[in-house]
This record gives C-alpha cells, sequence and structure tokens, in this order.
C-alpha cells in the first residue's frame, strides 16, 4: 500500500508563490515517475510537471518557466510555483508510478485572486 500526502496549497494573489509538498510512504521500493497535475471546476485534469528517477522533468506550455518540480531523496516531491495566475485556479493532485501502477493523493487546493 502507497500513501501520498500533499500540503501547501491555499489563497495567493496574483503574482505570487506557493510551495506544494507530496510525501510518498508505505511499500515503495523505487519510484519510476512522480508528479503534479490539476483539475479546474468544469475540466478535466491535466499534467502539470513530472519528474523520472533519473531526474528528468516535463511541463505543460502553461507553466513553463512559472513552476519548477523537484524531489528528495525521501520521496518527496515539490512543486514550486511562481507567478501564479487565477488560471492557475485548481485542485492540484499529486501522483507517483511504480511500474504500471498510478497512486494519487487527496488533492490540494491552490486559489488565486486578480
Amino acid at each position: 500500500q502507497v500513501q501520498l500526502v500533499e500540503s501547501g496549497g491555499g489563497l495567493v494573489q496574483a503574482g505570487g508563490s506557493l510551495r506544494l509538498s507530496c510525501a510518498a510512504s508505505g511499500r515503495i521500493f523505487s519510484i519510476d515517475i512522480m508528479g503534479w497535475y490539476r483539475q479546474a471546476p468544469g475540466k478535466q485534469r491535466e499534467l502539470v510537471a513530472v519528474i523520472s528517477s533519473g531526474g528528468s522533468t516535463n511541463y505543460a506550455d502553461s507553466v513553463k518557466g512559472r513552476f519548477t518540480i523537484s524531489t528528495n531523496a525521501k520521496k518527496t516531491v515539490y512543486l514550486q510555483m511562481n507567478s501564479l495566475k487565477p488560471e492557475d485556479t485548481a485542485v492540484y493532485y499529486c501522483n507517483v508510478m511504480l511500474g504500471p501502477n498510478a497512486y494519487w493523493g487527496q488533492g490540494t487546493q491552490v486559489t488565486v485572486s486578480s
């Protein structure tokens, strides 16, 4: 069993910053990919950023240059979000891939006011 605990969401004004964290625990031998997705009201869940075990990253075009994904040796993934825009408002979900198996966090709300 794998557990993902997210933190760091909240309310921020446009132009501000937030840092999301997601700590993975449980029966984890190796993590292939860790990432963040988001879902705005009335929209489908979309990829925000992912990072592989080798350190390769991939970002949605809408967040390139503003968001940075990183990990540490303790199975935690971070999402540093700068220059936030109202359109970044969504529930952000942590995702971990262990081989073919996907695990999701409970989601954390990010609200950016204009």
